[in-house]
């Protein structure tokens, strides 16, 4: 199975500027935790909930003032459509993340593979032991 079988399509993001409070926004009306951030056309960075709780609310920071770039996480992680969905679990397991955005061959960015993608595509084992994988104490 590749990823683009099992990753959802349609991906919002967002460029660095972005007020959090519009990220959060975004998050809550798409039900999701995670917004890539972009600029010039590719992507920079990953704000998810996590993010804006450790990184704003918690430092008592004016959530005013705040933007999408000041709480990101840098360094993108992400798969191609066309890879084995095998290939980006492990990657996921590797690197203790619940999303990754998924690329076409262009870089463009496609869609998302989630923790709850995978469960519903692999078998009961592989799906168990990457959800332990990935919720495993830093």
């Amino acid at each position: 199975m590749t990823v683009k079988q099992a990753m959802h399509r349609g991906v919002d993001w967002c460029p660095p500027e972005t007020p959090l409070s519009d990220v959060a926004k975004l998050m809550r009306d798409k039900d999701v935790g995670a917004i890539p951030i972009g600029e010039n056309d590719r992507l920079i960075g990953m704000v998810t909930d996590r993010d804006i709780v450790c990184r704003a609310i918690s430092d008592g920071r004016d959530l005013d003032s705040i933007t999408a770039g000041d709480v990101m996480t840098c360094g993108i992680i992400y798969c191609t459509e066309d890879e084995d969905i095998e290939d980006a679990i492990y990657l996921m397991e590797m690197k203790q993340v619940r999303r990754l955005p998924v690329v076409n061959r262009e870089k463009r960015l496609v869609g998302m593979l989630s923790l709850g993608d995978v469960s519903h595509r692999v078998s009961r084992e592989l799906s168990g032991e990457f959800a332990g994988a990935v919720s495993a104490h830093h």
